[in-house]
Order: C-alpha cells, then structure tokens, then sequence
C-alpha cells in the first residue's frame, strides 16, 4: 500500500512536470514572435548554456546533478522546434560520431542533414539551407583534421561553438561472433585509435578503409564475414551486434567538433577566439607572433601549421587564444600581431566548452 501511494504522488508531479513543459513552451512561442518583429536570431546559444548553469548551481535535491543538462538539452530543443526546428549540417552518413555529437549538443527534436564531405557542410551553411553545421577539427590521439582547418582559408564562415565529444569505439557485426570475422571496415582514424586491440584479438584480419564509421556499419550490414569499428548508436541504427566495447587504445579519447554558422554569437566571459595568419619570412618571425599575447597576458590553448599550397615552404598558422574579439586585451594583441602578417583572418570567437559529453 505504501509503494501504491508513493507512486501516485510520481504520477502527480509528473503531471505537473508536463503541464509546466507546456506553460514553457507557450512562453518560447511568445519569445520568438518578439525576436521576429525585431529580426533577432532564435538560437542563441549562450543563453542556453546559461540556463543549464544556473539550474545546476540551483540543483539541491537529490537528482544527479550530471543529469540536469541531458534533460534540459532535450526540453530546449523541444520548446524551440515548437517554433521551427534548429536544423543543422553534418558530416554523415547516420551514425557518425559528429552525427552523435549533433544529438548531443542540440536534442532530438533538431533537423539533422547528413552530407558527404567536409566540404558539403561548409556548403550548406553558405548557402542558407541549414543554421549550422557541424565539423571535427582535432582528436586528442590522432591530431588535427586538416581538411577542416584547409576549408577556413576560402570561407567567410564563422565559429560558433565547439563540442568536445567522449569517443569510444565498438567492433561490430550481424552474428556478434567473433570468429566469424574476416575482415573489417572502419575510417582511418578508428582504426589507429584501435590499433593495440587489433593486434592483440586480430592480428592477421585484414583492414578496409570507409569514408566513415558509420559506412563502415552499413557495408558490415551486407557481409556476415565482415565486422566494422564504429559507435554503439551505428550499431543501433544499421541492426548489428557488438562483438566487443571500448576497444581504442586510449581510454581518454577525445573528439573536438567545430560549430559552424555565418555569424558568432556575443561574448559570454568564458570565450575563445581562433585565428588563422601567414607571417612574413625573417629571422625571429614566430617570436614576434607570439610575444603580443604574452604581453596582453593572454593564453594559447592551440598553435597549429599547415602548408600555403601557394608557394614551397610558406605556411598558414591557426591559433587558439582564450578569451572574446570583444575584449580590449584580444583587440590589442590582435592589432599589434597584424603588423607581423602578410594576413590575419579571425575565424571566430565563442564560448569555451568545459564539459565533456560521452
């Protein structure tokens, strides 16, 4: 009887719970008309983040802390799909680990458009089609995705945001036999992030390339000899089975994805800006790039080269300082770093992200 009465007081207050999601969407709807008349953007993504600090400074109960920004992240994207859904550009196909990092950032109820190629994703985000896209830029054990940092050179795209994304990976296949496996499918990054569990349960299976983790699932789905390296959402998606988790070598490994839009959002005090320069060729030329963010006291988190591909030996340097363009100090170094460069391009400025998803 006691449980029986226990469990109509979680039904009452999950009543409640719903009619206030209500009350809250009613007010989103009331919000974006007022943004409408005034031609303010709908997302803003600080204000977001705001809220979900707020509300897990306000947390004294006993739910899980941790879980206050999965829940709300998901009646966010709700309430705004009520107006009309965030839709957002993806390096796909399904089941990719920037497709999960979509979902994990921006809630289910977002619009997700899978493309081919890093480029597409720059493409529909110039072109209007979707309000961001989202790209990886860097992998805490294989490095840099150059192509990302390639696309900036030609682009007037901003940055907007950045998802910092816990990748674990998962040999996967029809039977979930291991024996069965005689072959397997991943992208070149999982499978040298993978590299000592091959060895060690594999050694002599050999290794095929895909555009993907995720095309690497789908072509497992086809071949009952084969297996792929991909995410446990791939094996969801494409109806496999996981032979075993966790199988990279590094169990701190670490995705960085950029979001990607045509305007930054405002400074929030917790920002970071990236940059992109080439510098003139003469003795001392590195030291005098750096020596305006020492003496603006300013940290680099990320100093980064990549070659010109318009004259031997010259290079593009990216960088990663903390702090907003807003902010005197970032405008002064700026200033005097331009006088070093034959160019300097900031490529955005946005809020530093601090939470690892997983």
């Amino acid at each position: 009887m006691k449980i029986t009465t226990l469990r109509r007081k979680i039904d009452q207050i999950d009543s409640k719970i719903v009619s206030l999601l209500g009350d809250r969407a009613e007010l989103v709807v009331k919000i974006g008309q007022e943004k409408a008349k005034a031609n303010l953007n709908v997302h803003v993504p600080q204000r977001e983040e705001e809220i979900v600090t707020r509300l897990m400074r306000q947390n004294r109960g006993r739910f899980p802390a941790h879980a206050i920004r999965p829940v709300f992240r998901e009646i966010i994207s709700a309430c705004r799909a009520v107006q009309a859904p965030l839709s957002l550009a993806y390096l796909g196909p399904e089941g990719t680990f920037t497709h999960l990092a979509c979902t994990r950032r921006f809630g289910g109820s977002a619009h997700f458009v899978p493309v081919h190629t890093i480029s597409d994703v720059f493409a529909e985000v110039e072109k209007g089609n979707v309000e961001y896209g989202i790209v990886p830029i860097e992998n805490s054990s294989e490095g840099v995705v150059s192509h990302t940092l390639d696309m900036f050179v030609d682009s007037d795209l901003k940055i907007c945001g950045e998802i910092l994304l816990g990748v674990s990976h998962s040999l996967l296949s029809k039977s979930g036999d291991l024996r069965k496996v005689q072959k397997i499918y991943s992208h070149p990054h999982a499978f040298a992030q993978s590299r000592k569990w091959l060895e060690a349960n594999l050694p002599r299976v050999p290794l095929f390339e895909a555009s993907s983790t995720a095309a690497a699932a789908n072509l497992v789905t086809k071949d009952r000899t084969a297996a792929a390296i991909a995410s446990e959402l791939a094996a969801s998606l494409y109806d496999l089975k996981v032979i075993s988790r966790k199988i990279e070598d590094t169990p701190c490994n670490i995705t960085r994805f950029l979001i990607i839009g045509r305007s930054g959002p405002a400074s929030t005090g917790h920002d970071k800006t990236s940059l992109m320069f080439s510098i003139k060729d003469r003795v001392g030329a590195l030291h005098r790039i750096l020596e305006p963010f020492a003496k603006h006291q300013i940290n680099l988190t990320k100093v980064e080269s990549r070659p010109s591909k318009t004259k031997a030996w010259e290079y593009i340097f990216y960088l990663d300082i903390e702090g907003h363009l807003a902010d005197e100090s970032v405008k002064a170094a700026l200033a005097l770093l331009e006088e070093e460069c034959l160019f300097l391009k900031v490529l955005g400025s946005y809020p530093r992200e601090h939470s690892i998803e997983s």
